[in-house]
C-alpha cells in the first residue's frame, strides 16, 4: 500500500503578525521539499473541510461557537498572546480537522498504509475549551475520537514528539481510559506542563520531559526506554503521532538538539509497534518546526519511512 499525503491552499491563508514563527512559509516549505522525485509515489489529497460533527468530539459546541464569533472578516484578533485569528483561520482550521479525519479514514479502512497531514495552525496546545499556543482545535484529538466513533476502535495511542508539551491533548484524554498519550518534550518550557508525575486517572498519560540541550541520544532513550514499551503493550488499534519538529537543533524555539536521522528512527520505531499492534495503521498530523531547513528536511525523512512501509 502507498502513503496519503494531505494539504490545502487555505493553510497558507491563516495569517499571523510580521515575524511570528507559526507562518504560511512552514507549508510552502513542506510542499517544496516533497516535490523530490523521491516522494512521486505519495498519494496526494485535498484536505477537506470538517464540520461541527468533527470539531464537538473533542470541544463542547459553546468553544466552537465561540472561535466561530470570534473569526474577523479583517485584520488579525488575539486570542491570546500568540494565538491569532484572520479572516482566513476558520478555513484553515476547519480543513485541518478535516485532514486529520480523513487520514483516519483512508488508514482505518486500508485504502492506504499511513497518512501524514501538513496543516496549520497546530493543535496539541488547544485545550477542551481553550485555544492557546497557536492551537485553535486539537486536531490529535479529534482524529482519536473519530477513529473511536466511526471505525470502532478500542484503543488509540497518541505519540507527541513536538519539542513542546502537548497539554491540550493531555488535558482532553486526562480521565479516558481509551487514549494513551505520550510525549517527549523540553521541560522547563512552553506551557510549563509535562512532568513525570503528570499520569492521569488511569496511567494513560505518559511524559518524559527532556532537559534543555538534549540531543538524539537522550530523545531515543527516553522513547525506548519510557514511552515505545507503554504503546506497544497498550495494544492500540492506530497510533496518532502529534509531529512536531521543532525539537531540531536549528529551530528558534527551543534548546533540544534532534537532526532529521532522529525523526527518521523515531517514525520506524512507531511503524514497527504498529505492524505488531495495528495493522501498521498511523497517522501523523503535523505541529510545530519553526525553522523552514529543520522542518522541511525532517519532515521529508519523516514521510521517507512511512513510505517505506
Amino acid at each position: 500500500m502507498t502513503s496519503l499525503f494531505l494539504c490545502h491552499a487555505a493553510a497558507l491563508d491563516h495569517r499571523t503578525p510580521a515575524g511570528h514563527p507559526e507562518r504560511p512559509d512552514r507549508i510552502r516549505a513542506i510542499e517544496a521539499a516533497l516535490e523530490d522525485e523521491r516522494f512521486a509515489g505519495l498519494v496526494r489529497e485535498q484536505a477537506p473541510m470538517a464540520g461541527d460533527d468533527l470539531l464537538t468530539l473533542a470541544h463542547p459546541e459553546a468553544y466552537v461557537r465561540a472561535l466561530r464569533e470570534a473569526a474577523p472578516r479583517e485584520g488579525l484578533v488575539s486570542l491570546d498572546a500568540d494565538t491569532v485569528m484572520s479572516p482566513g483561520t476558520m478555513e484553515a482550521v476547519l480543513r485541518g480537522v478535516g485532514a486529520a479525519a480523513r487520514a483516519v479514514d483512508e488508514v482505518m479502512t486500508k485504502k492506504v498504509a499511513n497518512a501524514f497531514s501538513a496543516m496549520r495552525p497546530p493543535g496539541h496546545h488547544a485545550e477542551r475549551a481553550r485555544p492557546m499556543g497557536f492551537c485553535l482545535f486539537n486536531n490529535a484529538a479529534i482524529a482519536a475520537r473519530h477513529a473511536q466513533k466511526a471505525h470502532g476502535a478500542e484503543r488509540v495511542a497518541i505519540l507527541d514528539w513536538d519539542v513542546h508539551h502537548g497539554n491540550g491533548t493531555q488535558d482532553i484524554f486526562w480521565s479516558d481510559a481509551s487514549v494513551l498519550y505520550c510525549s517527549t518534550h523540553q521541560m522547563p518550557l512552553y506551557p510549563g506542563t509535562g512532568a513525570l508525575s503528570e499520569r492521569g486517572d488511569h496511567d494513560t498519560i505518559v511524559n518524559a520531559p527532556l532537559s534543555p540541550g538534549s540531543d538524539g541520544d537522550l530523545f531515543r532513550d527516553a522513547l525506548e526506554s519510557r514511552i515505545l514499551p507503554r504503546i506497544e503493550s497498550f495494544k492500540p488499534d492506530l497510533i496518532v503521532i502529534s509531529a512536531g519538529f521543532d525539537a531540531h537543533w536549528r529551530d528558534p524555539l527551543a534548546n533540544l538538539s534532534l537532526k532529521e536521522a532522529d525523526f527518521a528512527w523515531a517514525t520506524a520505531k512507531v511503524l514497527d509497534i504498529a505492524d505488531g499492534s495495528c495493522g501498521g495503521r498511523v497517522v501523523s498530523l503535523l505541529e510545530g518546526g519553526y525553522d523552514l531547513e529543520g522542518l522541511s528536511k525532517s519532515v521529508a525523512a519523516h514521510v521517507e519511512v512511512l513510505m517505506g512501509r
